[in-house]
């Protein structure tokens, strides 16, 4: 694996400098709203894939995911209530007294009028999260790459957070509306490119909402192997992760010949193969009218 990845992804992200205390700051303040979730999501986090269970465990990306989860709510609370800055963050131990870094997610209610963990399942806990940037179920994969790449949890945290609030903020809401918008564009696209296989999918009710959500999501992470992911990552992040849903359409034209030949189709995108997968995306991006191509660069906004 390339020591400079990371380094390379920060710098294309244009991540400002991250002051380590500052993630150890969000460390330290526990359980966040989220972390039932969290919990619940991480423990199933690329399972299969060995290179990633032996370098990145489950208690690393808990604290980095509850860390990004508290940075996001201390945001929206100050959106919410006006003020110029996210509250105060450093709580050196949990309320108990003990140096547990976080709390059982029954104490989170008693902190700082945080409210329960208790809400939606897309959006963190209390009131109508639909419009504001949180944590939601999808997020731990979307992560991985960040923490396998990265040399620290603080560097993967960095990386992490400028993606989701910069590159697709659109995903990670309540809503999820980005994600939507990108499975509507994944179908548009497929029809540009392919005709023949996009009336043969959707002939059989396969619309890019049934096969495709984890992939527009996560941004094909969820897809081993996991260097074809870092490969395609690669990619991504240097000419725009609008392109994955190009690179979605790309696989489903690997395996054209196989839905073709089937009566009921469903898209299997393991293996994922990212050179050819980026050769074709190049190839469909220069098909892809104006007007599309815009959307596709907004659809995650």
């Amino acid at each position: 694996m390339s020591e400079l990845r990371i380094h390379v992804w920060l710098v294309l992200l244009n991540a400002p400098p991250l002051c380590t205390d500052t993630y150890l700051d969000l460390v330290r303040q526990g359980a966040s709203p989220a972390y039932a979730k969290i919990r619940n999501d991480t423990f199933r986090t690329l399972t299969t894939d060995p290179l990633f269970r032996r370098r990145v465990t489950e208690n690393s990306l808990t604290r980095v995911l509850n860390a990004i989860a508290w940075k996001l709510h201390d945001a929206n609370e100050a959106r919410v209530n006006g003020w110029m800055s996210p509250p105060t963050l450093g709580i050196p131990k949990s309320l108990d007294g003990t140096d547990n870094m976080f709390h059982s997610p029954a104490s989170v209610s008693t902190r700082r009028g945080r409210g329960s963990v208790t809400g939606t399942e897309g959006s963190e806990a209390g009131g109508d999260n639909s419009g504001s940037v949180g944590y939601v179920q999808g997020m731990n994969v979307l992560a991985a790459p960040f923490l396998y790449a990265a040399k620290s949890e603080a560097e993967a945290f960095a990386a992490f957070d400028r993606f989701i609030t910069h590159e697709c903020p659109g995903y990670v809401r309540g809503s999820m509306d980005g994600v939507h918008k990108g499975l509507a564009l994944v179908d548009q696209i497929l029809a540009i490119v392919d005709p023949r296989l996009s009336s043969h999918l959707l002939s059989k009710g396969m619309k890019a909402e049934i096969y495709a959500f984890p992939s527009v999501l996560t941004l094909c992470a969820c897809t081993p192997p996991l260097p074809e992911v870092l490969l395609l990552w690669d990619f991504l992040l240097a000419y725009g992760p609008h392109l994955n849903l190009l690179c979605i359409v790309a696989q489903l034209v690997l395996v054209r010949d196989t839905l073709l030949n089937s009566q009921s189709p469903k898209p299997d995108f393991k293996p994922l193969k990212a050179r050819p997968v980026i050769d074709y995306t190049v190839n469909f991006a220069r098909k892809i009218p104006q007007d599309l191509y815009e959307q596709m660069l907004a659809h995650a906004q």
